[in-house]
């Protein structure tokens, strides 16, 4: 079983349930609806076989049914098979918990309860969750931050047999973002066009597979600032003008306040210059990744990090709206780039 004071991981999870380790309840709730879809649907297609489950399995929708109701499913023992697998979804429709409560504190050990709770998570405070990390599994699946998806592309791909490019992963992370069902759609997309021969993603397939531009999109956007490539971020940013779906001052804002702050953070760092050292400092993955703050740390001073940081929350109020009756994001794109380049 995983360990329930670190807090199970979804890795954890998958191995548990791979090597038939099951728990009686699992509570899956959060923000991000691929992780707890990835673990109920494999609970729904690999716990019973095939010919069991029309006695043994219901899956039933929160709007549906009431905890009381779920709860007697859930004290109904298998016939001819070992578990009984009730699964729960889109259970924050359920209006009362009461019932699951009680159940939760001793549940049936052959039965198999998945409550999937998406859009949020059950407040924790509440008796179910104490009672149910007691006695099984409780996960929750938060949202990737901007910074984590390349490396999740490259884990996604990976475990398919394929690679990528950082600078095609960063990409596709720009372009997709944080939406982790639609992400993996458009990789899989990517993995089809791909030959047996060569299982390598470039930023040239990317391009082709997913409609982003290789020489004009947010990876080159950032790459021109960092450098202090002033005609190549202009043209960058005149493309996302004429072109807002290619990108937009939304998309780009993150990513230029996360790169700032970051460098404003390895100022302090102690070994600074040293790429390893300054990656173990940010929490970074390797060193290569550090390389862009130290080039940043050679073409900005502290004192223009501190104000572009400024500069870019100034802009992104401006950008919802406050204190900024009419100028178009556009023009806004345009401000932010010549106070950082200037």
């Amino acid at each position: 079983m995983a360990d329930k004071k670190a807090g199970p991981t979804f890795e954890s999870i998958m191995r548990d349930l791979k090597a038939r380790n099951f728990s009686p309840i699992y509570i899956l709730m959060g923000e991000e609806s691929y992780y707890i879809d990835k673990i109920s649907d494999y609970i729904q297609e690999h716990v019973l076989e095939p010919e069991e489950r029309d006695f043994n399995q219901s899956v039933v929708f929160g709007a549906d049914v009431s905890s009381a109701q779920i709860t007697d499913m859930a004290k109904g023992y298998p016939m001819m098979a070992d578990h009984r697998v009730v699964i729960v979804k889109e259970a924050q429709a359920l209006r009362n918990l009461d019932a699951l409560e009680q159940y939760a504190e001793k549940p049936l050990t052959s039965t198999i309860l998945v409550i999937c709770h998406k859009n949020g998570s059950i407040d924790r405070r509440k008796k179910l969750v104490a009672k149910a990390a007691a006695t099984g599994v409780v996960f929750e699946s938060k949202k990737k931050r901007d910074y984590e998806l390349p490396a999740f592309i490259e884990s996604y791909l990976k475990a398919k047999n394929a690679t990528i490019e950082n600078k095609a992963a960063q990409m596709i992370a720009d372009h997709i973002g944080a939406d982790l069902n639609r992400l993996t759609s458009e990789l899989d997309k990517v993995l089809i066009s791909l030959p047996e021969t060569d299982r390598r993603v470039t930023p040239e397939i990317v391009e082709v597979q997913i409609g982003v531009s290789k020489d004009f999109n947010a990876f080159e956007l950032r790459s021109a600032i960092i450098h202090r490539e002033v005609y190549k971020a202009n043209q960058i940013i005149k493309y996302f003008d004429s072109n807002p779906k290619a990108g937009s001052i939304y998309g780009f804002l993150p990513m230029l306040f996360n790169y700032f702050q970051n460098l404003m953070v390895s100022y302090y760092a102690p070994n600074r210059n040293n790429e390893n050292a300054l990656a173990q400092y940010l929490e970074l993955k390797s060193g290569w990744a550090a390389r862009d703050y130290v080039t940043g740390m050679r073409n900005y001073t502290g004192v223009k990090t501190m104000q572009i940081i400024s500069k870019i929350r100034e802009i992104d109020a401006k950008s919802k709206g406050l204190d900024n009756p009419n100028t178009p994001p556009g023009d806004l794109m345009k401000e932010l780039l010549f106070f950082i380049l200037h």
